[in-house]
């Protein structure tokens, strides 16, 4: 009689992340396009405590993988590719984030919605960007739709919803 199958973490948070997109509808916005709160999907939940990512888990990303180390970086309204500079947790360096920009408000407002390791699938997370001292703040050039900031890199936190 063959012994039972352990899992591994890994093998847990593929089979939790099939079906996994990047796409995020229904979020609501703010009068200024600042997005509303939003639940952390439960997938994204699961897949953070088997990867033993807590809330406040931080690492550096570069905002753009298009404009690594360019200074200032301009941030449209939409999708992100955004790239892990430092560890977080399991997640390496060049870890990939998939998220979401709004530039409406005064300052940029990202989330992460998926990680994509190096030598692994998408998993689902919930992450935001942040920087301290207002540094996601928008140039005041910044035209509709696009926000220009001083720099292309920042801090990415784990969180359990978006606020």
């Amino acid at each position: 009689m063959n012994a039972p199958r352990k899992w591994s973490p890994v093998a847990l948070v593929l089979a939790l992340s099939l079906g996994c997109t990047t796409t995020r509808g229904g979020v609501g916005l703010h009068s200024d396009g600042t997005p509303k709160p939003e639940d952390c999907p439960e997938d994204a939940l699961k897949t953070m405590r088997i990867l033993r990512l807590r809330v406040g888990d931080g690492a550096n990303v570069t905002l753009d993988i298009n404009q690594d180390d360019v200074s200032p970086i301009t941030l449209y309204e939409g999708p992100v590719e955004s790239m892990l500079i430092s560890s977080l947790g399991p997640l390496e360096t060049t870890t990939r984030l998939y998220g979401r920009v709004w530039t409406g408000g005064p300052q940029v407002v990202v989330r992460y919605y998926e990680a994509h390791p190096p030598d692994g699938d998408k998993i689902p997370i919930c992450a935001v960007a942040r920087l301290s001292k207002g540094q996601l703040r928008k140039r005041p050039d910044s035209k509709p739709g696009t926000a220009i900031l001083e720099f292309s890199s920042a801090g990415v936190d784990i969180v359990e919803s978006y606020r």
